[in-house]
């Protein structure tokens, strides 16, 4: 089981594991969605950047974030919805063989009604140096704890 709504108390840090970019992750990235631009998919092209060398898309190296996210476990039978992300900024090229991980903070909670509130967290992936290289604020609305009525009588 999750952690519920309580346990996601302000400023708490939780630090994913890691996951390698792969060459195959790009390639299947490109396919699914038809984002087949030159700095991702031509190694030729991509040498004469400033960046000398292919670069995993933005969206993809989003999307694996989110796939760690859930690798965590925090959020199993408890989320009920993820409902936004703001300031989405992608900081520094991730390059096919960089290993990524999450740490997720708790910006701020709020209760919605006794069965369920939302939580805010600023999200960051780091690459293996440790650099930053995306930062988003993300919302899900996740259960609380029910507790019975306090004047409740057992049978």
């Amino acid at each position: 089981m999750g952690w519920y709504f309580e346990d996601f108390e302000p400023g708490r840090a939780v630090t994913s594991r890691g996951r390698t970019i792969t060459e195959t992750d790009v390639v299947m990235f490109a396919g699914l969605t038809g984002d087949f631009v030159e700095l991702h998919t031509n190694e030729e092209y991509a040498k004469e950047t400033k960046l000398g060398r292919r670069v995993a898309h933005g969206a993809l190296t989003f999307g694996i974030s989110i796939g760690l996210s859930t690798r965590m476990n925090l959020l199993d039978e408890t989320l009920l919805t993820f409902a936004g992300v703001d300031r989405l900024r992608f900081v520094a090229p991730v390059f096919i063989g960089d290993t990524i991980h999450l740490v997720k903070r708790v910006v701020e909670r709020r209760e919605l009604d006794p069965r369920q509130g939302t939580v805010v967290f600023e999200s960051r992936v780091f690459n293996q140096r440790e650099e930053l290289v995306l930062i988003y604020q993300d919302k899900l609305l996740i259960k609380r704890r029910v507790t019975p009525p306090e004047n409740s009588a057992d049978a």
